[in-house]
This record gives C-alpha cells, structure tokens and sequence, in this order.
C-alpha cells in the first residue's frame, strides 16, 4: 500500500466518523494524529506545528514555512492538499469554513487554542456550532492497516537484531550505561530512524524500578537484568523487554521466571479481537499470585503501540472494552521486589479475529549472558 492509498483510506475513516456525529467539518491538531491521517514520511517532529481541517469534500493541511516544501513533496498526487498561508491556523480555519453548521475539534487542542479558535470564528462572523469530541482520531488509530503493520514489523525487525547482539555483548563489570549505549547505537547503525523510547537496563536491585534509568551500576555475576527497548522506523515503534541473567541464576529467579513465562504465553494465547482489555490483565495477575508473585507488576499489562509508544486500546483494569481487530498491544507482565530484582517479558503484536501474531521473533527461554 502506497502513502496516499493509506491516505485516502483514513480520510474515508474520518469522514464517515464525521458524518455519524453530523459534523460539516473537523479540526485535526495532535501532530501523530496528522501524522496518521496524511501518511506524510520525513516531515512532522515534536512541534504541533500543523492543522488539518477536513471537509466532506476537501482534506487540507495548513502549516508554515519550516515545514512546507517537504509538505508539499509528500502530498504529491494524494488526497491531501498543503497550505502554508502565514495566518494563525484558527482564523485560517474561520476563513475556509464557508456554511458549514458544525465544527468539530479534538481534545489535543489546548485551553488557549480553543479561545483564539471561538475568537476567530466569531470575528469571522461564523454562525455555527463548535463541537467538542473526545480521543477522535486516537480512536480509529487503535485499528491498524497493512500499511502500519509493515513497518511496525520493520521496526521490530531492528530490536530483534538488536537484542541478539547485545546477548553477546554483555560482560561483568560493565556499567547498566554501557550496554544501554551499545544497544542504541546498533539499532541506529541497523537502519533505525530513532529509538522509540529512551532505552532501560537495570541491573539486579535497580531491576526492581520498572522505569529506571541506565546509570553507574555495575552488572556482577548474578543479576537478572531488565533490558527495555525498541527502534522507530518509518515513524513507527517497536517496544520489547528481556530478562537476561548474568551467569547460572539462583533457584529463586529461575522459579520467579518460570511464573512470569508463564504468566506472558497465557495472556498471549488469551488475547484475540472481543475479548476484554481488563479482563486480561486480570488473568496475568491471577497467574503471577498463583505462583507467589500476587501484587509484585504494580502496572498495566500492556498498550497500544503505533506512532506513539503509548497508544490505545490498553490491557489494564481501567479498560472494560472489548479489543478491536487490527490493534497492536504490548504484552508485559513484571515481578519487582524491591531491594533484590526486577524482571519483565514483553512482546509486541497485532490482534487477530483468531488470536494474538507477535512482531517479534526473540526467544521467551531463559537466557544466560556473560559466559
């Protein structure tokens, strides 16, 4: 599928979610929703720089100076026009509504904006209504396409090659920031744009902190280390997490690994379009209170993951809804006990009608490193 045919598939996604709420027009704000709904490759950074207002019958996006001609590069021959008129993207708005009845805008925009926004279309003496939604373009994000699930899986095919080049690489003695280091710079040297998120390596007792930052700590024989990290291609992240142990393991972490595996292959084989996000991450914690792990993850089971690391639907309590097919969900169940070790097995995949296809091809089995 080329850019503007995934284009012109998501304009028609958004227009028929426009034409169910009886919206003339729709402001789209948030630069990974554009990022989305145009398919623009090598333009948008982290500046919300850009809007798109869609019409039933036109898709343009305004932006400025810094960013039009590669706008405009990338607009050729698709369905999204670029303008790059210096004028505030509310009263570039207020000028192009013409009798539209109903515009919608989305909850990226901020306090401020929506004031300049009211501002502009009454000076504009725009007679209509301005109407709130809430996780639009989100919401239909959490569907993939084919488009999408290339390149998440180009993605991932860096991270793979990157944890198995960092399993050789790890000695004793070496600082958690070393290997951190080392791991990134093969992913970029392996073809990816950027690291989807900043690279976690915890060693032993700094294990136990599902966040933490690489540092000064050095790796002794007998550490589990937690290594969580992913590559950005094509705009698109991977996110993967791997225990390693540093020499033979202790019978105690090989028993907490044990539950952990377990815990991950069972959520996996449990997750398929309809069933429930919470209900999901219920049984993970289920299996690691079986084992004698109960209320040692502290966190959400999994998330949506895209153009953003962090994306919806999500596998967690607060998630009543049924998955949607075409969502890509991490599954990451982690044992944490504070002031000995952490551990977290993490895969990323697309959900099926039939099940769940995992991006990534790293083993699950107990791995030793160090030798």
């Amino acid at each position: 599928m080329a850019n503007g045919e995934a284009a012109q598939l998501r304009l028609g996604r958004v227009r028929a979610w426009m034409a169910e709420r009886g919206l003339d027009a729709f402001v789209v704000r948030g630069t990974s929703d554009i990022a989305w709904l145009t398919s623009f490759d090598g333009v948008f950074d982290e500046e919300q720089a850009h809007c798109v207002l869609v019409t039933p019958g036109a898709a343009v996006l305004h932006t400025d100076s810094r960013y039009s001609e590669a706008c405009a590069r990338e607009a050729e021959g698709g369905p999204i026009a670029v303008d790059a008129e210096p004028k505030s993207h509310a009263a570039w708005c207020a000028a192009r509504l013409g009798d539209a009845a109903r515009l919608g805008f989305d909850d990226m925009m901020s306090v401020r904006e929506h004031a300049a926004f009211e501002k502009a279309l009454a000076d504009a003496a725009f007679a209509g209504e301005l109407v709130a939604t809430a996780d639009a373009i989100l919401t239909l994000r959490e569907q993939k396409d084919a488009f999408e699930a290339e390149r998440l899986k180009a993605a991932q095919a860096i991270t793979d090659a990157g944890f198995a080049h960092i399993v050789e690489y790890i000695r004793p003695g070496m600082t958690e920031r070393q290997v951190q280091l080392e791991l990134d710079n093969f992913m970029m040297a392996q073809g990816a744009d950027g690291l989807a998120f900043p690279t976690i390596v915890a060693t032993g007792a700094h294990g136990s902190s599902p966040h933490a930052q690489p540092g000064d700590a050095v790796i002794q024989p007998g550490d589990a280390i937690v290594m969580d990290f992913g590559a950005r291609k094509g705009g698109y992240c991977s996110d993967m997490t791997r225990t390693v142990f540093v020499g033979e393991p202790s019978a105690e972490l090989r028993r907490a690994y044990a539950v952990l595996r377990r815990a991950n292959e069972e959520c996996e084989a449990m997750v398929r379009a309809g069933v429930v996000g919470a209900d999901v991450h219920a049984h993970a914690e289920a299996v690691l209170a079986e084992g004698g792990f109960g209320g040692k993850m502290g966190h959400g089971l999994g998330h949506g993951v895209g153009l953003d690391i962090h994306e919806n639907p999500v596998l967690s309590p607060r998630n009543k809804q049924p998955l949607p097919v075409g969502a890509v969900v991490t599954v990451e169940p982690g044992i944490y006990i504070p002031g000995s070790f952490g551990m977290r097995l993490e895969d990323c995949g697309l959900v099926t009608e039939t099940g769940y296809e995992p991006f990534g091809t790293s083993t699950h089995e107990l791995v030793v490193v160090g030798a």
